[in-house]
Parts: structure tokens; C-alpha cells; sequence
């Protein structure tokens, strides 16, 4: 670290009634990768958009290379020296990688656009951050790992000395985390200052320089990496000692709620036989790409299969056919829930009883009335916060937006709950919260069929753990002989002891 290139002072942002940012502080220094720790809602995400130009703040002050910064534009905000890398990209798929670079900006000579000087620009830039992307390929069907990229490139083309890193692993498999590590370090090395805002602790603690924590609103501390350990970054996160992450409690198991027999889909799976009980919970572990995923969404009849079967309390399924599967109990919070769990721009309380139509409707009609009652249920089951349950559901916090996902599938009391990363993108108070309530639930009865890629919440919740390699259930590991090394070495084909 040398000297400071931002600095932020006193920050306050209010949102109606919602004191957004409170008393915010952040300092960033060239040559440091800066992580920003927050729990869902602790200011985090407006602090960020206020440096992106997204919002103007209240009251405090911001200070980019010396000088003072001017808010509210995006435009503004890039040229003055700031990027921001999204969790989820926002590139033009038709248009070349070189085009997503320069695009809204491409040079011209002679009063033409000069197509070459892109190219030969991309690819540099490509070569410096150790990833030599094509320029002329088209965006569409570029993993996300390779559109971060060509984001980042997108940042170095515009002479950013800060680069924001929002989440940026979310989606990632660990080769792909292991390769933009080496690019954020290779900023760093440049000069810039990188922060990097992530739920993942072990993360922050192999990338980043120094750590700033938010709590409702406010810096409650900046200290080196190297003075702090995951316990007082977790306590100062949420303001309490977190003592049990994962509260698993022993549950009666009861009879076989699921069973998939020999389910097969060409080209992702094939030969999935497993049985989950009443007051279980199984576990589905493997790399992004082993079929996980893909396996949940057949049983739900998201997707179709080739052959093999899905039964629930013994009664055969129809294929593809989630309406089917609904009438028979089976619920799915999906992996992605901005995408396929939620209706963003609608009302918390309209997502909350979505599932409930055929019961709360009179006739044609919905009942409002109805409707708010499904969602005051549950949402107070959940503890989850907002301001008020007519707001869109966008306006929450990742954690609070999973609150309401699950509380959409519980209010139909299901027999079997299907969860694909049911943590994702979440902070680790609201992780507990999760946990625990997927225990109370097993515990109840319940039949949990849980999607994870990380192995500490598998290894931490699962009553039985099948691992999954190449679309194949390779392992089957009991909770008492799985360990770390067991089920990576199942995952990857390694030879374990």
C-alpha cells in the first residue's frame, strides 16, 4: 500500500424510511485488494452504487485521486476513475468481445469506427490479465467467468484505477475462482486498488490485503487480514458470536418420501438412483457441472428425462411436468432467485403467495386480504425484513429475498423441500437462520433434498451425502464416515486413502 486513491467519509443514504448508510467510512489505498464484509442490508450494496454513480449520498464526502467526486452518473463514475464487475455480467451477446470493450466509446479514425485498433487492443488487454480470449468471438455463450473478464478488460480499457469486484464467484467453479484471483492480484500489482465484496470468509482470507466491516449501515471496522481470524470477522458482521453455523438436530427418519430410480437425460445424467426419507436430509455434493442441478430440476419436471423414474410416497410422477409435482408435494428453491424464484419487480407479498392462487382466489378474483395474511405467515416464520410487504421485492437484501423464496414454497406445506444452494450470495447470520431452519424442518418431518457446493454446509447438514462426478452418483458417504477429503477426492476422481 502506498497512498490513498479514495477515501470515504461519513456516508448517509435514506431510502424513505430505510437509513440505508448511516455513518460510512471507507479508505482504499493503490496496490491493496480490499474486502468490503456486511451482512445482507448493512449498507454494502448502496455504498458501492453510490461509487458507481448509481445514487448521490445524503451527507458525507468522497474523495477519488485527490480531488472531489462528483455523484450521481455512471457515465461520470467511469470516467473519473471508478468500475464496477457485477456478479452477473451485462455484456451485448451479439456483439464481439472487442465490441463489449469498447462499447459506447469505439474509436474512430478517418470518422469511422477503426475495428482493428479494437481488435488489436482487446487482445492485449486479454494477455495482460493471462486469459486470451478471442476478440472477434461473439459474447453469446460466454461462461460467466470469461464475461467477468472481459468486464475487467472493459475497466482496464478505461484507465480505472478502482475496480469494484461484486461477488464475483458466486457462479464460479474453483478453477475459474483460482484464475481470477491471479487477475485481481495482477491489478493490484498494476496499481489499482481492487475491493472485493464477498460472503465466502475463506475467500477474504487467501485474496485480500485488508478487511472493512459494515453493520446496519456503518463501518464498525478496518483492520489488516493478517490481525484478524473468522471469528471476530463474523462477530463484528453481525454484532453477536454466530456459535453454530450449522444446527443440525437429530430427527426421527421415517419412511422413503422420494425415490428416483435409473433417471437418465442424454448428454447430463444418467443411472440416478437415490431414496430420501421423511426427516432427512440428503445431500447432492459435486463440481458445478456434475449434474446436480440438472438432476433437481428433472425431479421437479422443470426438465424432461429420457428414461428412469421419480416417485413420490410411491406414486409415480408425470415427466416433465412441474404442476404434477407441485399437486404431489414436491417444492424447489431454485439455485438462481432473481431468476427463476422470484418475480423481481412485484410485491413481497405477492411473491410470498404466489403458490397459494388456487387456494386464496374467489373465482377470477385474488383476494388481497388473503394474499397479505399467506405472506405476514411466513415472513414472520422467517424473520425476514422489510419496510413494508406491498414494497417490490427487488428493494431486499439477498437474504431477505431467499426469506421469501422459501417462504413461498412452505406456506403450500410440501412433503418433499428440493433446495439448490439454498446459501448462496448470503451472509453467514442469515446462513445460520437458513440452517436452522432446514433442520426445525427435517426435524418436523420434512424431506430435505439440499444442492451445495460448499462442502462445510454439506458436511454440516447432511444426514447422507451422494457425490456426483461426470452426470454419475459416484459416492455415497453416511454424516459419521464423510470427511473433507473423502468427498473432494469422489468429486474430482482423486485417489483418497
Amino acid at each position: 500500500m502506498t497512498s490513498a486513491v479514495l477515501s470515504v467519509e461519513g456516508a448517509a443514504k435514506n431510502f424513505g424510511g430505510v437509513k440505508a448508510l448511516v455513518n460510512a467510512d471507507l479508505t482504499l489505498y493503490t496496490r491493496e485488494i480490499h474486502a468490503l464484509l456486511g451482512e445482507n442490508g448493512a449498507g454494502k450494496s448502496t455504498l458501492l452504487k453510490t461509487l458507481a454513480g448509481v445514487h448521490r449520498l445524503d451527507a458525507g464526502t468522497i474523495t477519488l485521486n485527490g480531488k472531489s467526486f462528483e455523484q450521481g452518473s455512471t457515465r461520470l463514475a467511469r470516467e473519473q476513475g471508478i468500475a464496477v464487475i457485477y456478479q452477473e455480467p451485462n455484456l451485448f451477446p451479439d456483439l464481439t468481445l472487442a465490441e463489449n470493450v469498447f462499447a459506447g466509446r469505439q474509436p474512430l479514425s478517418g470518422g469511422r469506427v477503426h475495428w482493428k485498433f479494437m481488435e488489436n487492443e482487446s487482445r492485449a488487454l486479454f494477455e495482460q490479465l493471462g486469459v486470451p480470449l478471442n476478440p472477434l468471438a461473439r459474447a453469446r455463450g460466454l461462461s460467466i467467468a470469461d464475461q467477468q473478464i472481459v468486464e475487467i478488460a472493459k475497466a482496464i480499457s478505461t484507465k480505472a484505477n478502482v475496480i469494484v469486484m461484486d461477488e464475483p464467484t458466486a457462479a464460479l467453479s474453483s478453477k475459474e475462482v483460482d484464475r481470477l484471483f491471479s487477475v485481481a492480484r495482477n491489478l493490484r500489482d498494476q496499481g489499482c486498488a481492487v475491493v472485493f465484496v464477498s460472503h465466502r470468509l475463506d475467500e477474504v482470507f487467501v485474496l485480500c490485503d485488508r478487511i472493512t466491516i459494515m453493520r446496519d449501515g456503518s463501518t464498525v471496522s478496518t483492520a489488516l487480514t493478517s490481525e484478524l481470524d473468522e471469528p471476530q470477522v463474523i462477530r463484528a458482521m453481525v454484532g453477536r458470536d454466530v456459535s453454530d453455523l450449522f444446527p443440525k438436530v437429530d430427527a426421527q427418519v421415517g419412511d422413503v418420501v422420494l425415490s428416483v430410480k435409473d433417471l437418465a437425460r442424454d448428454g447430463q445424467f444418467e443411472n440416478i438412483s437415490f431414496d430420501v426419507r421423511a426427516g432427512e436430509i440428503v445431500a447432492l455434493a459435486g463440481l458445478v457441472g456434475s449434474g446436480r442441478s440438472e438432476v433437481a430440476r428433472a425431479i421437479f419436471g422443470v426438465d424432461a428425462y429420457n428414461s428412469g423414474a421419480v416417485m413420490l410416497n410411491g406414486k409415480k410422477l408425470k415427466p416433465a411436468s412441474p404442476l404434477d409435482a407441485m399437486e404431489h408435494g414436491i417444492a424447489l428453491v431454485p439455485e438462481d432467485r432473481r431468476q427463476q424464484g422470484l418475480f423481481m419487480p412485484t410485491s413481497i407479498a405477492k411473491n410470498a403467495a404466489i403458490t397459494m392462487l388456487s387456494r386464496i382466489r374467489k373465482g377470477f378474483f385474488v383476494s388481497a386480504q388473503a394474499e397479505r395474511d399467506v405472506a405476514d405467515k411466513w415472513t414472520k416464520v422467517l424473520q425476514t425484513k422489510f419496510e413494508n410487504i406491498n414494497d417490490p421485492v427487488e428493494r431486499l437484501s439477498g437474504g431477505n429475498q431467499q426469506k421469501v423464496v422459501l417462504a413461498k414454497w412452505l406456506a403450500t406445506e410440501p412433503k418433499l423441500l428440493i433446495v439448490d444452494e439454498p446459501t448462496r450470495g448470503i451472509d453467514v447470520g442469515t446462513k445460520a437462520e437458513v440452517h436452522k431452519l432446514l433442520s426445525q424442518k427435517a426435524q418436523e418431518g420434512l424431506a430435505v433434498l439440499m444442492i451445495s457446493s460448499e462442502l462445510p454446509e454439506v458436511l454440516g447438514m447432511a444426514d447422507r451425502i451422494f457425490v456426483m462426478r461426470e452426470g454419475h452418483i459416484v459416492r455415497e458417504f453416511s454424516r459419521a464416515e464423510a470427511t473433507s477429503e473423502s468427498v473432494i477426492a469422489a468429486a474430482t476422481g482423486a485417489v483418497h486413502a
